[in-house]
């Protein structure tokens, strides 16, 4: 286990070198309002106006400028190879949650990296708010309150299955695997409630992310 970071009884912002927009950026902080970067994503906080309390990574990719405008104590250098900066950053958090910005929308390969992260590693739950889509690993029930037609898809990370109420489409007897069965673009038609052993994403619309937060007890 790694020494922590952060410790917070809240919620984490951590910002990325990926995609991410002064209002993601914004919308993430008014929820949770500590700020860590992941290496580079530290150059783009700055570049918003905002400062992160830490920064975590190998420093593969940090600007000399980012560097130079943070105190030393908010950086917090970790050079072994064997591990993402997304992992290197959750492993040293200790929080209720994590909103991870700007971890998709350029690279496919980090963004793959990310999302194996998320399965990988239970805690701090870990949500990441890509362009469109608002990610999060399924728990083993869920329960959800989401307008009806609202699209709801599971990805699944590895041998999967579960039951539903209020989709469009159930998934009782559905034997889901990355190289199987899917369950991308289902509909809400009611109160969602879902089961499920194996590793599971959830993806639903951006604007959801309240819902989300509540069905997942998080606010």
């Amino acid at each position: 286990m790694s020494e922590p970071v952060l410790r917070t009884q809240g919620g984490v912002t951590l910002i990325g070198g990926g995609s991410v927009t002064r209002e993601d950026l914004a919308e993430a902080l008014a929820i949770a309002p500590h700020l860590v970067a992941a290496d580079s994503g530290a150059d783009q906080a700055l570049a918003m106006g905002y400062r992160p309390e830490a920064v975590i990574g190998d420093f593969d990719s940090l600007g000399n400028d980012t560097r130079g405008a943070l105190p030393g104590d908010a950086l917090h250098h970790v050079a072994e190879q064997d591990s993402t900066d997304f992992q290197k950053c959750l492993s040293r958090i200790r929080a209720r949650f994590v909103l991870a910005v700007g971890f998709d929308g350029r690279r496919l390969d980090h963004t793959l990296a990310a999302l194996n992260v998320m399965v990988r590693m239970p805690a701090p739950t870990t949500i990441m708010l890509a362009a469109e889509d608002v990610v999060f690993v399924c728990p083993p029930t869920l329960a959800l309150d989401l307008p009806d037609g609202t699209r709801f898809s599971l990805f699944p990370m590895g041998q999967a299955q579960g039951t539903s109420e209020g989709l469009e489409w159930p998934i009782a007897g559905i034997s889901f695997a990355p190289s199987g069965p899917g369950g991308t673009s289902n509909r809400v038609t009611g109160p969602v409630r879902l089961t499920m052993e194996g590793p599971m994403l959830v993806m639903v619309p951006r604007e959801t992310l309240r819902h989300v937060l509540v069905g997942l007890r998080l606010w």
